[in-house]
């Protein structure tokens, strides 16, 4: 819709920029950005500018403002992963993604806020401080909460965003972009798209270039898509799927973006429910919510079968051996000689290393790096990291059988529960609940398959809850078009941000529609 007013005339890229710079000052106690390139947006906006009035569009995304996860490499532009470790350090390149989406004169609004090197599922261990939900701040949540006392303090009420892409949610739910990247390791861009009330999707392993997202696990990380609405993740991918010679795991094929078809007949469609899914700790909300989307289903003529994946129990254990393990031959780069943070201690060439790596790192990446090398231990690598690859195959064939029994698309929970209060989330150390937060998104990572969050419905404390679509290997147009069709039988609703009403309302009636595309 944003595009067509920009072709219209009815606002110029520059407008449109100004707006989202100043609805990113008017929300900036969310934390959701860690860098704006305020300077350098308003100067792509007014190249688009320029574009327009010559009708020399470069496409649909020409003067469209966006965020990139700021675990992507973005020339001249900081980029810290939200840790000492980078602080500081600015790349001389961009990440492929990112190059793509400025050809095709997008405008970067800045970089969003994460875990600290992605590792976590709440966006609430970076240096940066931790990401706040928008939706603590909306009118819905506002009516449902009640102050336990007179006394309780309002700011400890707000709900964390999820993570590890919990910035890039953040940002797409309180209006200040149209789209944003995420990463997804073990659901990264899925979770807090729940959490935040936006659509998320993370891709088929080797669709879109990881060449330029600084790693956590090779085998798994895929550039995620955070938007508004499930047409804008197409329009999205459209623009970044293919190959990549500086990535040899992108397909060889090209790909030919879609525009996804308004569908009407669901009858020939087939939706797998796996039993397994329904797992410890699944919130009875959660779980009635996930049985009446597969009656809307049903009752619209689709066939719904339950699915056995059998090896799903062992999947979180099998994941964070192998994360760890990836994690600990990844973090090894970070020595302080040729980037990023160096101690000053010059004892030797080992204590700068290890007093470099203690300084820039927090404990939880320290953990993820102790534990990952104790599993490569030359005594333990075939009882734990072969074990976990022999493993994640049996899980990859699940899905296969599942796929090959004629079903399409299968459909589960994203999350156990809504957003959780900061304050009750930070109970738990960041292992514990990247185990309980991953439990649902994980296995589609392992298996490289497709997947998306949609949001749903709000809880009854007024917060977003989503489910996840998961599809056959490649065939995102499959799952795009069921996830719309779903995402318009279910009329999520806008989100009433009374903060941002109030700092700016032209802002919000402006950028209240979902959708771009």
């Amino acid at each position: 819709q944003v595009s067509a007013a920009l072709k219209e005339g009815r606002v110029t890229p520059t407008e449109l920029c100004q707006r989202c710079l100043s609805l990113i000052k008017s929300t900036k106690f969310l934390n959701a950005y860690i860098t704006v390139a305020e300077e350098a947006a308003l100067k792509q906006a007014e190249e688009s500018e320029k574009r327009y009035r010559g009708g020399q569009l470069l496409g649909v995304l020409d003067g469209i403002p966006i965020a990139v996860k700021d675990n992507f490499n973005t020339a001249g532009i900081e980029t810290t992963c939200a840790s000492n470790m980078l602080k500081g350090y600015v790349p001389p390149y961009n990440a492929t993604v990112v190059q793509k989406l400025l050809d095709r004169g997008a405008v970067l609004l800045g970089k969003t806020n994460l875990d600290e090197f992605a590792m976590g599922s709440g966006s609430t261990d970076g240096v940066f401080g931790p990401v706040r939900n928008p939706w603590s701040y909306s009118g819905q949540y506002k009516e449902k909460s009640v102050p336990k006392s007179h006394s309780e303090d309002k700011e400890s009420n707000w709900v964390i965003t999820g993570g590890s892409s919990g910035g890039s949610a953040a940002a797409v739910s309180s209006f200040t972009c149209f789209a944003a990247l995420g990463s997804d390791t073990g659901g990264s861009t899925r979770n807090p798209a729940a959490h935040c009330g936006v659509v998320g999707l993370k891709p088929t392993y080797g669709l879109i270039s990881r060449h330029g997202l600084i790693p956590l696990v090779n085998s798994m990380d895929v550039p995620g898509i955070l938007t508004r609405c499930v047409d804008d993740a197409a329009v999205v991918l459209g623009s970044l799927a293919g190959h990549d010679p500086k990535d040899s795991t992108t397909i060889q094929d090209n790909f030919k973006p879609f525009e996804l078809p308004s569908l009407t007949d669901v009858s020939k469609l087939s939706i797998g429910i796996p039993k397994e899914y329904h797992a410890p700790g699944l919130s009875s909300e959660i779980l009635a919510l996930w049985s009446k989307a597969a009656d809307l289903f049903k009752n619209a003529g689709a066939r719904v079968i339950e699915v056995s994946l059998p090896h799903t129990r062992y999947s979180i254990v099998c994941y964070h051996v192998l994360c760890t393990a990836e994690v600990a031959s990844n973090m090894a780069r970070f020595d302080g000689l040729e980037y990023g943070h160096r101690s000053d201690m010059n004892k030797s060439t080992e204590s700068m290393y290890a007093a470099t790596r203690r300084e820039g790192f927090n404990d939880v990446v320290r953990g993820r790096i102790l534990s990952g090398n104790y599993f490569l231990l030359k005594q333990n690598y075939e009882n734990y990291f072969i074990k976990a690859q022999k493993v994640r195959r049996l899980i990859a064939n699940d899905f296969v059988k599942a796929f090959e029994s004629g079903v399409d698309v299968l459909l589960t929970p994203t999350t156990l529960s809504d957003a959780v209060p900061y304050m009750e989330f930070i109970k738990e150390d960041n292992r514990t609940r990247s185990t309980q937060d991953d439990i649902l998104t994980q296995a589609a990572n392992m298996a490289g398959l497709p997947a998306i969050n949609v949001p749903t419905a709000l809880s009854e404390r007024g917060l977003p809850v989503g489910l996840q679509f998961i599809g056959r290997s490649f065939q995102e147009k499959q799952l795009l078009t069921v996830a719309k069709w779903f995402e318009k039988q279910v009329k999520f609703p806008v989100i009433q941000l009374e903060e941002v009403k109030r700092h700016d309302p032209a802002v919000f009636q402006h950028q209240k529609s979902a959708s771009f595309s």
